[in-house]
């Protein structure tokens, strides 16, 4: 199972992953509503310190396409995460102008869902409230994209989730003390992870 390490915003938190060596590394970019928000400069300073085997991943909202095609041209990110309202005519632009794969979160409710267009789905509680959503709803051969669990994850939960057959998961308040990363919290997901 992949683990993403979301929402890092210091220089010690990509040493932390760096050792750590998860599989994706997320930056919240251009959303001030977040205490993890980082401008595209903090953005490629993490960037260039990061372990070239983890792969980073921007967090969008509704973001304008230039901010994003930046990011990609600057090669700041690797994976796109969108985490607002953006639908599937959205996506397919998006695409046209970017190459790389888009992670698209949902609030997830049990319902069937739609990628729009992405090459990956985020299932989450209510896209960044850190709360777990009832994960027994999750039924894996209706969703059609593989796809990662967030929202309320802890290193603790994540072995239960292995029986969802998600591509990953994706954890950030739940390695965070006091919402700053905690060392020990990442290095336990990881291991988890690797385990599970």
């Amino acid at each position: 199972m992949k683990i993403k390490i979301c929402g890092l915003f210091r220089e010690i938190d990509i040493d932390f992953v760096n050792e750590a060596k998860p599989d994706y590394a997320g930056f919240v970019l251009n959303f001030p509503k977040s205490h993890r928000n980082i401008s595209l400069d903090k953005a490629a300073l993490l960037k260039n310190r990061l372990s070239a085997e983890i792969q980073s991943v921007g967090v969008f909202v509704d973001a304008d396409f230039d901010y994003i095609e930046e990011a990609a041209r600057r090669k700041i990110i690797d994976i796109v995460q969108l985490h607002g309202s953006e639908n599937a005519d959205y996506i397919a632009e998006l695409k046209r102008r970017v190459s790389l794969p888009i992670i698209r979160a949902v609030k997830f409710d049990g319902r069937e869902i739609e990628p729009l267009g992405a090459d990956f789905l985020l299932l989450d509680s209510g896209k960044g409230t850190g709360k777990q959503f009832n994960h027994a709803l999750i039924s894996p051969e209706k969703i059609t994209v593989p796809f990662f669990i967030a929202g309320g994850i802890t290193p603790e939960t994540i072995p239960d989730l292995a029986r969802f057959e998600p591509f990953g998961v994706d954890i950030s308040g739940g390695v965070e003390t006091d919402k700053i990363k905690d060392r020990e919290k990442i290095l336990a997901a990881v291991k988890a992870a690797r385990s599970a």
